[in-house]
């Protein structure tokens, strides 16, 4: 028998307990059934997912948890259920309920709103509204990146085409469902945002993107999630995956996808969870009781089987029998067990389960929630263009003039009231679900049905208007007579399309109706048009030939109600382009100026403080050090050097929109910092920002050089090496970006467990290299002329200042044979004053962070290995001073392999950049 370890209960020795903890299953039905009950107590399951089928309102719903969880704490489970439920917003709600459950934007429209913080917002009131009614775990968020986007079923459920966007906001609603207490599961590992539904043998759609390819853009946000190490959960695709390196059938079974990539490569330490193994795909070609094992095998935690019966219990006699069959091991039992009770630890608990607060607590939430839904959606809506000016209608139009709609037949999305309704009235005849819709919808509880579904968008347009308005569906069959007539009698006609690039009848019936309002137009009669996207944006973004076109991004009553109040007036679309076509759009935008202030410490440190705290939580994991940057971090007060930094600001609520940080020492101007809010980007404030700053510096007299990045103070070493837009946007800008000096700041986590790497010791005394350190500026004539003749002038004045810091700082120097200074490295213990102008260097309550700071060699041979002695000296100070981690900053690309090869991590790398004032002799 395996021996347990102490951090488990007796009770797992039972592996038919263990077995229970590694199924997630679902039923169909609005009540407990003998089925799910006799799962819970003789099969000990543990996880449940809840679908739409299940849950009919916010009190059903808390009662129907309450009545699961008391039936595993009575059958003796040690943990509570996890309770898990796909709330994605937009599209994708099991659960729905006017009274108390909010409906918000999809992911894409929360991206099109370019509001991280907002995103954060939403995802944080959906989590504490299913969490009031025992749920408590989310599978959210979908972190995929739509590549070819316009023919992705995935659609607007991802945010986007730009894997840092994808990221940023990902991990804005990542952190908004961790601080409502919810566990959090990203989807779907690898990715289905490429998928090719034509090249697969399979009834399962297949990746072809190589592995390097995936890296670059689809991994992208995977990486960075897991690297906030907050993400409790991934949810594994169940497709193929075609390429060079990798031939696999269901990435879910394959331990190249689960154990290689997403946990060794990756470095996801959390619960894999397959997709549902119930698909047809898999049962033909595999079986259930040996898809179960296959995907306990490939690193799988949780096995998802969404609701037969005969099938679950299937599975749960193929993992007993994989253990008979010695294909699991008992070790590889409890490697899954515990992931999945670390992560019920951190969401639940007995107290908390069997008392979830239910209406109670969504009666008081609801009004703030329903007024940040409104908000949301009103962000969101998106007029891409108006060539005509025909927005809003209500000025376009006389109100005696008549507004035709026209809505295709779609399937509605789910969990609304209007739905339900239309569902109740009338028995369904839906049509065939296409290879797509049972891909990505998998039935979780989807409720269909056929027409109706924009008749509120109809008798709210005609009230908001105050003016009559004809509406009629249209269909693949074309324009019919019934619309020519209609189209003849309107003035302004408005076509709705929902995915237009997969159902392809809309785009040609729009088409040809747009063909028809400009041969009207040329006969003299008003005849406007206006197309609006209720799904992908991706319909008509890049058709010109369409003058007006907005885009809603789903077409939830909520988000129809938002399209009516933009349509008519009664709020501004405030929407843009998510990812690439954002993007595109850059170049229109930027002709705004904006005025350009000095920034002013006693009236902007606030604001800027605020500005770096939205900067943080947009930003990538690996610029963790935006946490610790305060407004104190960019003003160093140094004689010798001559600083002026600049803001963008609103004069009227005091905030700042963007700051720019400027330095100026031996003739060479710097840019120390440059950043804009998130949510105000693309709008020209950087560029406004950068001028004045340039502006400045040249007409300073005796300025030669420009210099981007700076290590004193440290915030911002150069660009960020990750960051390709912002290279771009640089060059854009003037900058000459051939010859970077590669830069990085450098860290030893767990100083603790550090030691030397054998015959470094032995190797610094073959090159009779010597080392001291020292304090105060008495002793540092050789070490400043060093310091002078090897590095930067800032790094110069960095000096200065730590060996006046005699209490908290020193210098080492490293000294040759002939005791010549070949290299020197400034040592700060931990919180010393110069840590203040390095944020890489605080470590806030965590832990104390010893610092080591811009080693400057000399050149010539055996730079290596001074560098690796400097780095040691300064570990063994840091040791001294009890540090926890060790942060070595401004290191150069020359030193990185050595550093490397002693056990230093790149926390974060930079590209800083140096040209001549005549690149911008327009500024002089």
């Amino acid at each position: 028998m395996v021996k347990l370890d102490g951090d488990l209960d007796p009770l797992w020795q039972d592996l038919d307990w263990a077995i229970g903890q590694m199924v997630i299953m679902g039923w169909d039905g609005t009540e407990v059934t003998p089925q799910i009950r006799h799962l819970i107590e003789e099969h000990h399951l543990g996880s449940i997912l809840l679908t739409a089928k299940n849950l009919k309102s916010a009190h059903q719903t808390a009662k129907l948890v309450q009545e699961l969880q008391t039936i595993a704490h009575q059958a003796g489970h040690l943990q509570p259920l996890l309770i898990a439920l796909d709330q994605e917003n937009g599209g994708v709600n099991s659960l729905y309920d006017e009274d108390y459950i909010c409906q918000f934007p999809s992911a894409m429209g929360q991206a099109a709103a370019g509001n991280a913080d907002l995103a954060y917002k939403v995802a944080k009131a959906t989590a504490t509204e299913v969490s009031a009614v025992g749920v408590n775990l989310i599978l959210g968020p979908v972190l995929d990146v739509l590549t070819n986007a316009r023919y992705q079923p995935l659609g607007v459920r991802a945010v986007g085409d730009d894997p840092q966007e994808v990221s940023q906001y990902g991990i804005a609603a990542m952190n908004g469902y961790k601080d409502a207490g919810v566990a959090t599961c990203g989807k779907h590992f690898p990715s289905y945002g490429n998928l090719d539904f034509l090249g697969s043998s399979l009834d399962v759609p297949i990746i072809t993107q190589t592995l390097e390819e995936l890296s670059l853009s689809a991994l992208v946000p995977f990486r960075n999630a897991i690297a906030t190490g907050k993400l409790d959960a991934m949810f594994v695709g169940g497709c193929g995956i075609t390429n060079p390196s990798m031939n696999v059938n269901h990435a879910c079974l394959s331990d190249q996808v689960v154990d290689d990539l997403l946990r060794n490569e990756l470095g996801f330490t959390g619960v894999a969870i397959s997709e549902c193994l119930e698909m047809e795909a898999l049962r033909s070609e595999i079986g259930v009781k040996t898809g179960t094992v296959m995907a306990v095998e490939a690193g799988c935690d949780l096995v998802l089987l969404c609701r037969a019966y005969d099938v679950q219990l299937e599975a749960i006699a193929g993992l007993k029998l994989g253990v008979e069959n010695e294909l699991l091991t008992k070790e590889r039992i409890y490697t899954s067990l515990r992931r999945v009770l670390k992560m019920k630890n951190a969401c639940t608990s007995w107290a908390k389960a069997l008392n979830p607060p239910g209406i109670s607590l969504l009666s008081k939430i609801h009004p703030s929630h329903l007024n940040l839904s409104i908000k949301a959606y009103d962000d969101s809506i998106t007029v891409i263009r108006d060539n005509e000016k025909l927005l809003p209608l209500n000025e376009s139009m006389h109100q005696e003039e008549e507004l035709l709609l026209l809505t295709p037949l779609v399937k509605p999305l789910p969990a609304s009231s209007l739905t339900k309704n239309i569902l109740e009235a009338k028995n369904k005849s839906d049509s065939a679900p296409s290879e797509h819709d049972k891909w990505i919808h998998r039935d979780r509880g989807v409720i269909m049905s056929g027409e109706g579904v924009f008749r509120e968008l109809g008798r709210s347009l005609a009230r908001a208007r105050r003016g009559k308005l004809l509406h009629t569906s249209y269909t693949a069959n074309g324009v019919r007579p019934v619309h020519e007539n209609l189209i003849h009698r309107a003035s302004c006609i408005v076509i709705v399309t929902a995915d237009a690039n997969r159902n392809l009848y809309q785009a040609g019936f729009t088409k040809h109706v747009s063909m028809m309002c400009s041969m009207l137009r040329a006969s003299g009669q008003k005849k406007s048009l206006v197309v609006v996207a209720v799904s992908s944006p991706y319909d008509f973004a890049m058709d010109k030939s369409i003058g007006t076109y907005i885009c809603t991004f789903d077409f939830t009553e909520m988000a129809m109600a938002a399209l009516v109040r933009a349509l008519c007036g009664s709020s501004r679309a405030r929407g843009t382009l998510p990812g690439t076509l954002r993007k595109s759009r850059k170049a229109v935008k930027s002709r705004q100026h904006w005025l350009v202030e000095p920034y002013d410490r006693d009236r902007d440190s606030n604001g800027l403080n605020d500005l770096l705290s939205a900067l943080a939580r947009a930003a990538a994991p690996n610029h963790r050090f935006l946490t610790t940057t305060t407004a104190h971090s960019f003003e160093i007060f140094n004689p010798n050097i001559e600083e002026s930094h600049f803001v963008v600001r609103n004069s009227s609520t005091q905030a700042l929109y963007g700051f720019c940080a400027t330095y100026l020492t031996q003739g060479t101007g710097i840019i120390g910092a440059i950043f804009v809010d998130p949510t105000k980007r693309n709008v020209a404030i950087g560029r406004s920002l950068h001028r004045r700053a340039l502006r400045a510096l040249i007409q300073k007299r005796g300025t030669k050089k420009i210099q981007l990045g700076i290590c004193f103070p440290g915030v911002f070493l150069g660009i960020p090496t990750d960051d390709g837009g912002l290279k771009t946007w640089f060059s854009n800008s003037g900058w000459d970006l051939q010859f970077p000096r590669r830069l990085a700041n450098m860290v030893i986590a767990d100083l603790s467990s550090w030691s030397a790497p054998e015959g470094l010791l032995q190797s610094i005394q073959r090159a009779n290299m010597s080392f001291d350190l020292i304090h105060g500026l008495e002793n540092a004539e050789t070490v400043l002329a060093h310091v002078a003749g090897n590095a930067n002038p800032e790094v110069f004045e960095l000096y200065r200042l730590a060996l006046q810091e005699t209490k908290s700082c020193g210098v080492v120097r490293a000294k040759c044979q002939r005791g010549g200074l070949v290299g020197t490295v400034v040592i700060c213990s931990p919180g010393s004053p110069v840590a203040g102008y390095v944020p890489a260097l605080q470590g806030g309550e965590e832990v104390l962070v010893g610092g080591i700071i811009a080693p400057v060699v000399a050149p010539g041979n055996g730079d290596l290995l001074v560098i690796q002695g400097l780095a040691l000296m300064g570990l063994r100070q840091n040791k001294a001073h009890k540090s926890g981690r060790s942060v070595l900053s401004w290191v150069g690309e020359e030193g990185m392999e050595g550093l490397g090869a002693m056990g230093w991590e790149v926390l974060e790398g930079w590209e800083e950049f140096t040209n001549s004032v005549e690149n911008w002799q327009d500024l002089a």
